[in-house]
């Protein structure tokens, strides 16, 4: 799942450092795609500190999401038929297919959090900014990460540019894949494939619009049992 799916089960939560730490796996990743970090194989170093413990619980339950969401039926099911529509138009691609479905439903549940108001979005940003850079530090640190300058700068732009809020429209979320890809390809797009994939994004959106909730009710259950 993405940053905003995330948050939906937080949303509640009053805990900004748990929070921070249920969308820090990602965040890492994106600023810095070579760190792998395994703050849960070493929970004795974080214990001391409550701050520290509530981002490794979010951090914990991110990754408990995750595997929640990738071993469900509606994720096989809804990347099998976003697939399909995107096979037309990935022609003469290096872009492969089942990877584009696979980012684009999770983005999908994103933007329709966003647009039914399921989520609120400031609210996601100012949890994040009320979290102290020092504590995030020494988290990492621990987490051996080594320099964290990357990440800070990462995470300023990150928070700064607030570009989830743009999610509200289904052309910045193709834009949003179409810079996710690039990291991987240098042209991953034909001039009418990145024509096409909005239409194809808002054909998608239209089949999975109406039971897209059910995976989060799904989740949410086995959070709590």
């Amino acid at each position: 799942m993405n940053f905003l799916s995330h948050y939906y089960f937080e949303s509640k939560n009053q805990d900004q450092y748990e929070i921070m730490g249920t969308v820090l796996p990602d965040l890492v990743k994106n600023a810095n795609k070579d760190w792998n970090l395994y703050p849960q194989k070493n929970e004795g170093l974080f214990l001391a500190d409550q701050q520290l413990l509530s981002i490794l619980n979010g951090w914990k339950r991110h990754l408990k999401v995750d595997l929640l969401f990738h071993s469900s039926d509606f994720f096989k099911t809804q990347t099998a038929v976003f697939k399909q529509l995107l096979l037309p138009i990935l022609d003469n691609s290096p872009v492969r297919p089942s990877f584009l479905a696979h980012i684009g439903v999770e983005l999908m549940l994103d933007h329709l959090l966003v647009v039914e108001q399921k989520i609120d979005t400031f609210a996601f940003y100012d949890n994040l900014n009320s979290v102290d850079d020092k504590i995030l530090k020494v988290f990492l640190q621990k987490c051996a990460s080594g320099n964290t300058d990357r990440f800070f700068n990462f995470l300023y732009n990150f928070k700064s540019s607030r570009y989830l809020l743009s999610y509200n429209e289904l052309k910045n979320i193709s834009y949003a894949l179409q810079q996710i890809c690039r990291r991987l390809w240098p042209h991953p797009f034909t001039e009418k494939a990145t024509g096409l994939l909005t239409e194809q994004l808002e054909c998608y959106k239209i089949s999975v619009e109406k039971e897209y909730l059910s995976i989060f009710n799904e989740i949410d259950a086995k959070l709590n049992q």
